[in-house]
């Protein structure tokens, strides 16, 4: 697999699991989120991930870049690099609890923790390991 089709695969879906988790059903709606400011959208996608508002618009957005980027291999890469660094900085936050809400915007402890270090390994492969024909170095 390409950078470039890394960038509009893990885009698709990012931009897939955020509007999932405004569907009641997939997402159990919580009641209780005292530790959140953004309580609109409150709930355990799958059952397992915390969301709400903001953490599902995050996911679009940061879908929305990661098919935009795939577009050329350098953007792609750039995605890749940017990825590697928002997930890996948001597990060491999901960690600590005075910052696993991210200062009550959006939850990010839990089931998320883990999943944020496989997305940041996996993105930092395809933005430091991965070499297209058009990035190939002599």
């Amino acid at each position: 697999m390409t950078v470039r089709n890394f960038a509009r695969w893990i885009g698709i879906v990012f931009i897939l699991v955020g509007i999932l988790g405004f569907i009641p059903g997939i997402t159990q709606m919580m009641t209780d989120s005292s530790d959140l400011r953004v309580d609109t959208s409150n709930g355990m996608l799958l059952g397992l991930f915390h969301v709400n508002l903001i953490h599902n618009l995050v996911h679009i957005l940061l879908g929305l870049w990661g098919v935009a980027s795939a577009g050329r291999t350098d953007s792609a890469v750039a995605y890749a690099r940017g990825i590697t660094y928002i997930y890996a900085i948001l597990a060491v936050l999901g960690l600590i609890p005075a910052t696993n809400t991210l200062f009550g915007l959006a939850p990010i402890g839990g089931a998320d923790v883990g999943l944020h270090i496989v997305l940041a390994a996996i993105a930092a492969y395809f933005g430091w390991g991965v070499r297209d024909s058009s990035t190939a170095r002599a």
